[in-house]
């Protein structure tokens, strides 16, 4: 049961990515991560927002509205949900292989979806990002990671800022 709602949610992600990825592009800015959990408030959709030129208040309130309208009229959600649309902070979602490439050498954290070498948690330096997956040393080993076993990952800004100042 748990397996098949992780893989209903997994697909309706898919969906709001095709969905929303577009729209954002064509106000000059990235979808980064999209987040659908059930929190305290209720069902939460939570689409974290990128640009080179960064990402300002009024961005995501212009962003909200529009893809409010567009989440409304594609009515891919069936239940009550809230909309929140997010600049990723420092600890951003790292997601496409293009974000994972921008960081080598960073402090990351992430999740797999099962384990690797008996592990699911991960956290140290990203050596390498590639189409075959990630190379992260996390406690002194070098792990190979795949990018489909990725459930979540993130930079860790601080972490990599005192290590690349040392």
């Amino acid at each position: 049961m748990a397996q098949e709602l992780k893989q209903e949610a997994g697909e309706l992600i898919g969906r709001l990515w095709n969905l929303v990825e577009p729209v954002v592009a064509a106000q000059a800015m990235e979808v980064l991560e999209i987040e659908y959990r059930r929190e305290s408030l209720g069902w939460v959709l939570r689409i974290f927002l990128d640009s080179p030129e960064g990402i300002t208040v009024d961005d995501c309130a212009r962003t909200s509205r529009v893809l409010g309208d567009l989440l409304d009229v594609a009515d891919v959600i069936p239940v009550a949900y809230h909309l929140e649309v997010s600049s990723p902070g420092i600890d951003r979602p790292l997601r496409k292989l293009e974000h994972f490439q921008k960081h080598i050498g960073d402090i990351i954290e992430l999740r797999t979806i099962s384990p690797v070498q008996n592990r699911r948690n991960f956290k140290g330096l990203l050596k390498e990002a590639s189409i075959g997956g990630l190379i992260v040393q996390s406690d002194s080993n070098d792990y190979s990671i795949a990018m489909e076993l990725i459930e979540r990952a993130r930079l860790l800004y601080f972490e990599s800022l005192e290590r690349n100042a040392r």
